[in-house]
């Protein structure tokens, strides 16, 4: 009989059986990409690292309910994403990403603004300032096209598992992908703009 594994060879079966060894080594594979995913929900470090551990706890308490339809960190990041969620909740009851009809999102949102970023020096698209730029364009967007971007472009999720760890339909994780990228090629256009102003000015 093979074992089933994860692409961190982790034994699904051996986490069945309650392999404390084995559990401690998904918890190694896995805490930086679930930490990084609560954090960037969140903006809040502690708040973070209660997503992170809720999220391993539910896991260890519910390992034998894993049934193998998703990996492994699909999974975990569907109970991290659930965690998440509570945490804002709590804090801000009007947050809702619940699923909705696509054609419901799809209003007109094209960006009034582009700037061709080819114009600028590659080290000023790579600097720590531009990266800032977009992490702080991230945190902007609403918590419902956020999310969506975050599992798909940043922690990259197929279309299918974002859609899993969401418990949205596939059609509107790409609808609210689409707004997402273009609201911050948008934002980023805006400061890149300013930028390309700046090196105009300076010449």
């Amino acid at each position: 009989m093979t074992v089933e594994t994860t692409s961190q060879d982790i034994s699904i079966e051996a986490l069945r059986n309650g392999d404390r060894a084995e559990f401690a080594r998904l918890v190694d594979a896995y805490s930086a990409p679930i930490y990084r995913l609560g954090l960037r929900m969140l903006g809040n470090e502690q708040d973070a690292e209660d997503v992170l551990q809720n999220t391993f706890l539910i896991a260890l308490t519910h390992i034998s309910n894993f049934e193998g339809r998703s990996s492994v960190l699909t999974w975990l990041y569907r109970i991290a994403v659930n965690e998440a969620l509570m945490i804002m909740r709590r804090k801000r009851p009007e947050v809702n990403i619940d699923d909705t009809d696509s054609s419901d999102e799809s209003d007109k949102i094209f960006p009034a603004q582009f700037v061709d970023w080819r114009a600028l020096p590659e080290n000023e698209l790579l600097s720590a300032e531009g990266r800032q730029a977009l992490e702080d364009a991230i945190q902007n967007l609403p918590e419902n096209l956020r999310m969506v971007f975050l599992l798909r472009d940043i922690q990259d999720l197929s279309i299918k598992d974002a859609a899993d760890a969401l418990n949205l339909t596939e059609a509107n994780v790409k609808v609210r992908l689409l707004r997402a990228r273009l609201i911050l090629r948008e934002q980023l256009s805006f400061y890149y703009g300013e930028r390309m102003k700046k090196e105009k000015t300076n010449d």
